[in-house]
């Protein structure tokens, strides 16, 4: 509770989390969740993008939705890349699908390699792209297992 009462962000968030695991109470999560995005978290952004994908809460919100997607994708949260790149895809935007995964990718969440895996064979990703997001992908994914973590 410290920690919130100093603003981080990150721990408003988890204190936004909760307070719905302990008690459903959404009113509290949201304004927990609202002001940690003002704080700069993409967790919060990316998880009030859930609560309006779902109407939980709050009134379902397919702008406020996205939104939260787009500032949560912009503060480099990966798997808001690849629900970008999803919606993307449905509506046949394949290159700024291409280019949600190759950011997923290179950050290394493995949904977005997968899936960026299938735009190479359907011809949608160049080779070059394709082997340099690759490597890129295994770097993040190194990264995450040196012994200075």
């Amino acid at each position: 509770m410290k920690r919130v009462e100093m603003n981080d962000p990150v721990a408003i968030t988890c204190q936004a989390v909760e307070e719905l695991i302990n008690g459903g109470d959404y009113n509290a999560a949201i304004e927990y969740f609202k002001k940690a995005t003002k704080l700069g978290d993409p967790e919060a952004h990316y998880k009030l993008s859930l609560l309006y994908d779902r109407g939980e809460g709050v009134e379902k919100n397919e702008g406020k939705q996205m939104y939260h997607l787009e500032e949560a994708a912009i503060g480099g949260h990966a798997t808001a890349r690849y629900n970008l790149a999803c919606y993307e895809y449905r509506y046949d935007n394949i290159e700024r699908a291409v280019k949600h995964l190759i950011i997923g990718a290179t950050l290394g969440d493995d949904r977005s390699m997968k899936l960026l895996m299938f735009a190479f064979k359907w011809g949608d990703v160049s080779k070059e792209n394709f082997a340099s997001t690759l490597r890129a992908h295994q770097a993040a994914v190194d990264a995450t297992k040196s012994p200075q973590r």
